[in-house]
């Protein structure tokens, strides 16, 4: 493709995110790039910068750059052909994280490390893996949200085009609660808060940076917290609530209050502090809960995920009882 193009959102596309709306225009223009034209302010919505998971809005404009079609092999969509162990090793994998499903739906249990999404140098990633689900008709199961690579547990996952318009609907429309476990160095006073401020992407590096209202790309963020316990005046085991959804929001809003998610090599922000010994240097937070309308329009979907081993081998160090814990008590409200 050669010059700019101004492309109008369809009604059918309506709240669908930007990353998806680039692979159904454009197929062969990998991940990696499309977060290098955004990065790079090459993509606009409206005129506005936009990130991968944008939600955009029937009648909206996207600026789409001029895109170069040699893209590297790894980025584009079925570059190689899978070979059936690949793809069978990638149903195995995804079946053990299954926490629940139905024709509409799985919820699945991501372990840390793992990527949603592929980028530069990045060969496995659950969205890749999700190909091994693709039926007959040549329908591939679908993320309707994102959770970073070094965050474990609840992520969903639509079968179906209609369920994933449903479940989106649900999050933007904030029908969804969403309940995060961390422990976080020191002890958050007063013990039930909230946390409000603006964020933006810093220019410097990957990380978002609290902004200004009416800044250039502010986003207004909202996040609930909730002491459950403590070790004494070093650690605290927290539950999070996201109001918003935005990138790194916890994980940013945590340590905007000088109580940072331990292990988190972004946003750690304490001098001189040192890790207990026994407890691993990765980050400890996990996506523990989701409950939001079934898409089909009957009932709620309310799944918890386990611990992940390192953030069980420090709650077994401290003595953190997770039996102990009611979600419908002490969660923050």
């Amino acid at each position: 493709m050669s010059g700019i193009q101004t492309i109008k959102v369809d009604k059918d596309e309506d709240g669908m995110r930007l990353d998806r709306w680039f692979k159904s225009h454009f197929p062969d223009l990998g991940f990696g790039r499309l977060q290098k034209l955004l990065r790079t302010g090459q993509v606009r919505v409206d005129g506005k910068r936009a990130e991968s998971s944008t939600r955009i809005v029937s009648g909206q404009m996207i600026r789409v750059p001029p895109i170069s079609v040699e893209v590297a092999a790894d980025d584009r969509p079925n570059a190689k052909p899978r070979s059936s162990k690949l793809i069978a090793d990638d149903k195995a994998a995804i079946e053990q994280m299954m926490l629940y499903e139905d024709k509409d739906v799985m919820v699945l249990n991501k372990p840390a490390g793992l990527a949603v999404q592929g980028g530069s140098g990045l060969k496995r990633h659950l969205d890749g893996m999700l190909d091994a689900f693709t039926d007959r008709k040549g329908n591939k199961p679908r993320l309707v949200h994102r959770l970073d690579r070094d965050t474990s547990g609840i992520i969903l996952v639509a079968r179906t085009r209609k369920a994933a318009q449903e479940l989106t609907k649900s999050f933007r429309h904030r029908n969804t609660q969403k309940i995060y476990w961390a422990v976080v160095a020191g002890v958050p006073k007063p013990r039930q808060g909230r946390i409000s401020t603006f964020l933006a992407r810093s220019e410097e590096d990957e990380r978002m940076r609290i902004a200004r209202h009416g800044e250039d790309e502010a986003q207004h963020a909202v996040s609930l917290y909730n002491v459950v316990e403590q070790s004494g005046q070093k650690l605290a085991w927290v539950t999070l609530k996201p109001v918003t959804g935005r990138t790194h929001q916890l994980r940013a809003h945590t340590a905007h209050i000088r109580h940072p998610i331990i292990g988190d090599s972004k946003y750690f922000n304490i001098m001189n502090w040192d890790l207990p010994g026994g407890i691993q240097n990765k980050l400890h937070l996990l996506a523990r809960r989701i409950v939001i309308p079934h898409p089909s329009g009957t009932g709620m979907i309310d799944v918890s995920a386990p611990l992940p081993p390192h953030m069980q081998q420090t709650w077994n160090l401290l003595g953190f009882d997770v039996s102990e814990y009611d979600p419908e008590i002490a969660e923050p409200q």
